[in-house]
């Protein structure tokens, strides 16, 4: 029960010519592995209509509107528990100490709390403790699908689907996710002020793959080439 994590880690990658491509056959994946129970795997079905038959320029822009440019709707999980806490750092260590042990190593522009990397380092777990992984950040997961409700874009699905894969987080009561800073997405000077601290650039940072090679891969299990760099408008 791998491949279905390695299939919502392309879906909530930047989207480009191959992911569109490729987009009816991750459902097909997701399907035959069967992972998720018919009324969870539905709510996936509006992403993938949206990638696979939208505009890629509009796909890319809106993209970059909600996860790079809203802080609410960060894909580095530890933004949502941490913020900009000291902890998160020490944090990001042991994350990625904790994949190195497992046989992943990431590339010098992957930060390890990023959703699509966490995922593929999933993919290659055994399926009780990949939901046993996926439950610890569930609070954040449901909050990001609620946040995305209410912005009425079919990525809430992939969030849906996550978090009934991972369950109830057990350890989730008390627990607290930290409120995003929002600016507007669209004023380049107060977006600069905002991540003027930051010292890395989010997201891989590679080629992307041919459409084949994509799909392929997660049918193998391996892992997909990373997507093209995270936050860089077409």
């Amino acid at each position: 029960m791998k491949k279905t994590f390695k299939a919502l880690s392309a879906l909530l990658s930047y989207p480009d010519e191959d992911l569109q491509k490729a987009a009816p056959e991750l459902l097909a994946i997701i399907d035959e592995e069967g992972l998720l129970p018919p009324e969870s795997r539905r709510v996936l079905d509006p992403l993938i209509e949206a990638v696979a038959t939208g505009d890629l320029y509009d796909l890319q822009e809106r993209y970059v509107e909600l996860f790079d440019r809203t802080r609410s709707l960060s894909l580095h999980l530890f933004e949502h528990v941490y913020g900009e806490s000291r902890d998160r750092g020490q944090a990001m260590i042991e994350l990625k100490a904790l994949y190195e042990q497992n046989g992943l190593t990431l590339s010098a522009s992957e930060l390890p709390d990023y959703l699509p990397v966490f995922l593929e380092f999933l993919s290659v777990r055994p399926l009780a403790e990949a939901r046993a992984q996926l439950g610890q950040p569930a609070h954040v997961l449901t909050a990001i699908a609620e946040r995305l409700h209410k912005r009425q874009t079919p990525y809430e699905g992939a969030f849906q689907a996550l978090a009934a894969i991972a369950g109830p987080a057990p350890d989730a009561a008390g627990v607290e996710v930290v409120e995003g800073d929002d600016v507007d997405p669209n004023d380049f000077a107060a977006l600069d002020a905002q991540w003027e601290e930051e010292a890395v650039t989010f997201g891989p940072d590679a080629a992307p793959s041919c459409k084949d090679r994509l799909v392929s891969q997660i049918r193998a299990g391996r892992r997909p080439v990373a997507d093209a760099p995270k936050g860089v408008a077409p």
